[in-house]
């Protein structure tokens, strides 16, 4: 089994990266595999409705000269998927919003690629826009047949600076929860 962690943030290594490696973490411990793509070292540019994807059907993006068509390869070979994105001006990245905007339009056009995979949201936030980031990655997620992983709370942790995310203890442990509740999901599933 393996799970695909995709940091949306344009930081490297910052914050939304630290929570999806505490939920690795969990993961790796129950022996499933990860792989993280981090949104820093990758170009995924915006939808630009041109339809292709619904004329060729071929798993793929039309649009060639970006990152998208390789990161979404590896979104469709995953068993479990974890968006994660910064809060930038109370929603998801611009980042993020292309990646699942062009993932939509291509599983649109290539119907359940992603069902009864496993899926979670988390994000990396300063102060307020959370819950709408959430809830954005949440409907990504659930349109798409997946299973979602839960926790004791929303998925959510609070730090600005790189490394702030670790001073709030509550949201730390609501990430190394949803990696446990993530592996008990995937097991299940696969056994």
């Amino acid at each position: 089994m393996n799970v695909l962690g995709i940091n949306g943030s344009p930081r490297k290594d910052g914050n939304t990266a630290i929570l999806i490696r505490t939920i690795f973490k969990e993961l790796n411990e129950q022996g499933i595999d990860t792989e993280l793509i981090q949104f820093s070292d990758v170009t995924i540019k915006g939808c630009v409705a041109c339809g292709g994807c619904m004329i060729h059907q071929s798993k793929r993006c039309v649009i060639k000269n970006d990152d998208f068509n390789e990161c979404f390869a590896k979104m469709v070979s995953a068993d479990g998927i974890i968006l994660g994105s910064a809060v930038y001006s109370a929603d998801v990245t611009s980042q993020t919003k292309a990646l699942i905007d062009r993932a939509s339009m291509v599983l649109a056009a290539n119907k359940g690629l992603f069902k009864h995979k496993v899926g979670a949201a988390v994000v990396a936030a300063r102060r307020g826009g959370a819950m709408s980031a959430v809830d954005t990655l949440h409907h990504f997620l659930h349109s798409k047949e997946m299973f979602l992983v839960g926790s004791t709370y929303w998925n959510m942790v609070y730090g600005r600076e790189i490394g702030e995310v670790e001073q709030d203890k509550e949201g730390i442990a609501n990430m190394k929860n949803i990696g446990q509740n993530m592996a008990w999901i995937l097991k299940r599933i696969h056994s």
